[in-house]
């Protein structure tokens, strides 16, 4: 018997197998996008006309109203299977539109109203969003792209990096800096990618995650209204808002390596079911065996891991409705991320090497699906927040009440 990881909900029964059956077509097109360090437009294509990337718009605007974050990590694990640069590059979109859903609820739901408008248009396949929050040479909370007051208009100035699946979007989502009478605030804002002073680099050759479309994108007095700028609390501060909204915005991308190692994990076991060495099956090797088991201990670790985080966040939202978080509950929440972050992160690393190694030579060339898959999984500790350097002395902090204000 193999245990795995359900749905528990019906929308994320529908994400999940729908994306099994992508997963084919998703593998078949990854190889090219990674050679090519472009964009595989067929599977983001895909993603659209299967209803996956509107997920979380409600039903009654065109979706299939999710709710779960559990089951929105077990469908980006599935898609991670297919191919992990489309699973981040998707999740960046899902995490923009589950926000503009939980906007249009709040809001009261009214299907005429202004923020039904762009759910529509996401589950009519019109819109879709890459997000960033990346700069160089700063972090999440500290943008050094800035929207400035000149003569009355607002313009912004600046570069973000991992604009993941820009090349693709219609809209770009992302967080900056702005400066008034009132303070210092971190802001957010969307805005069509064609807009005028909006400069895809076209600048992305990594060494892995290559058909992510993860380039960088400079804003040269990109004039934007006043009114699009939302506020999510002070510049370089941890507010409550926004640790919940980097929380759920990123946790899920944990699943999009788990993903990459169970994928992995197929491969050498697949591989091991034909190796022979001196006419004997290499599986009846003592070494082997060890090796695939440690493999095996390790992938169910992380789903536990996974399942284990998933359940918690829903249950910590489902909380929070009627008990609005404090911040410092909200560093809990967090802190609970960058501890799964860490540990998965690593096993799935763990994972893909052992299948490196059982899978032999063969699979250190370039056209093995091992060799992307193991450049693609050292990708995760980058994922913000917080780095990997970092992200021990966060969860420390967090478990001894010394709640960090930056």
């Amino acid at each position: 018997m193999t245990f795995t990881l359900e749905p528990e909900t019906e929308p994320g029964k529908k994400f999940v197998d729908t994306a099994a059956e992508l997963i084919p077509d998703l593998r078949s097109n990854a190889n090219a996008a990674d050679s090519t360090s472009t964009m595989a437009a067929a599977s983001i294509e895909a993603l659209q006309q299967s209803g996956i990337a509107a997920a979380f718009v409600p039903e009654e605007l065109g979706g299939w109203g999710l709710s779960s974050i559990r089951d929105w990590m077990l469908g980006i694990a599935a898609l991670a299977r297919g191919d992990a640069s489309i699973a981040i590059g998707i999740n960046m979109h899902l995490a923009v539109s589950r926000g503009m859903s939980t906007a249009f609820q709040q809001s009261g739901g009214n299907i005429e109203s202004r923020s039904a408008a762009p759910l529509k248009a996401i589950a009519n396949q019109q819109m879709l969003i890459c997000a960033t929050a990346t700069e160089r040479g700063s972090d999440n909370l500290h943008p050094l792209t800035e929207a400035t007051d000149t003569d009355g208009e607002w313009f912004i100035n600046g570069t973000k990096l991992f604009v993941t699946m820009s090349p693709l979007a219609t809209h770009l989502a992302m967080n900056l800096r702005l400066r008034d009478a009132e303070g210092d605030h971190l802001v957010t804002t969307m805005m069509p990618i064609d807009t005028p002073g909006l400069n895809p680099q076209d600048d992305w050759d990594a060494l892995g995650m290559r058909g992510s479309g993860s380039q960088s994108i400079q804003f040269d007095n990109v004039r934007v209204e006043r009114k699009s700028l939302r506020r999510l609390g002070p510049w370089g501060e941890w507010s409550t808002g926004v640790l919940v909204n980097r929380t759920l915005g990123n946790v899920t991308l944990v699943a999009a390596f788990l993903g990459v190692a169970e994928h992995a994990r197929e491969i050498a076991l697949e591989s091991l079911a034909k190796q022979t060495r001196n006419g004997e099956a290499v599986s009846s090797s003592p070494a082997v065996q060890q090796h695939v088991g440690e493999m095996e201990i390790e992938l169910t670790r992380c789903r536990a891991l996974l399942d284990y985080t998933g359940r918690g966040i829903d249950d910590w939202l489902r909380n929070a409705i009627p008990n609005p978080p404090s911040r410092e509950e909200a560093h809990s929440l967090m802190q609970a991320y960058q501890a799964s972050k860490w540990s998965i992160n690593r096993g799935a690393i763990e994972i893909v090497d052992k299948a490196m190694d059982l899978s032999g030579g063969g699979a250190f060339m370039s056209g093995h699906p091992l060799s992307r898959l193991y450049r693609d999984v050292r990708a995760g500790p980058f994922m913000q927040p917080h780095s990997p350097v970092d992200i021990r002395r966060y969860v420390g902090q967090v478990a001894l009440s010394l709640y960090p204000d930056s």
